[in-house]
């Protein structure tokens, strides 16, 4: 069985990097994908279930865990910790399941220094005044904390360079489908077509 990938997600916080996610695991159901679901301390939201959109845990729980070193990485992004199961994420790549990682480029950094054959895709807003736009849209954050995410966005979409991929989330159906060509055209390349096809192959060449 082929390995699985690792992906990568980054974007500044409204760029849709969670609703590309979603929308491509339930676009192709015969893929076997999942997301990583994170460990983080910050406040459940309206909408959110624990274990699904993340594993919520106190402050002194998760700060065990990284003592534990259970974490593939783990930073902390506006006053809370946010952190990934190594464990988790190294069972299902062996079971060829490609794994979603939503994070910052903090933790893609720690992520790539530890798993050098993940792939990074980073997600950018057409513009600033976009992104600010999708921020108020949500109804979910003061305005205090709206512009400490635009400010904080400069910083992040300085290290798109340091990605794979890049797209751009001006129309939704538009970025969807450049995320579907790129896991495509990962899925065809040499080396996990060979295994998936080996016997066949063994079989033109006999």
């Amino acid at each position: 069985m082929a390995q699985g990938t690792l992906y990568i997600v980054s974007a500044p916080s409204g760029a849709g990097k969670s609703s590309l996610i979603s929308a491509l695991l339930e676009s192709n159901p015969t893929y076997a994908m999942k997301v990583s679901v994170s460990h983080t301390t910050r406040d459940i939201r309206p909408g959110e279930q624990d274990g699904v959109h993340y594993h919520f845990v106190e402050k002194e729980h998760f700060e065990a865990l990284i003592e534990k070193g259970e974490f593939l990485e783990y930073a902390e992004v506006f006053g809370n910790y946010y952190g990934t199961s190594r464990v988790w994420i190294e069972d299902n790549l062996k079971k060829g399941i490609d794994i979603f990682l939503d994070i910052d480029w903090q933790g893609a950094q720690q992520i790539r220094a530890q798993m050098p054959l993940a792939k990074s895709i980073f997600i950018l807003p057409p513009s600033n005044g976009e992104l600010e736009r999708r921020l108020n849209s949500r109804g979910q954050d003061s305005e205090e904390v709206i512009a400490k995410r635009m400010s904080e966005a400069k910083s992040e979409i300085s290290h798109y360079d340091e990605y794979d991929y890049l797209i751009i989330n001006d129309d939704f159906d538009s970025a969807l489908m450049d995320f579907k060509a790129i896991i495509r055209a990962e899925r065809l390349k040499q080396d996990k077509q060979a295994d998936k096809y080996n016997g066949m192959l063994t079989a033109l060449l006999s």
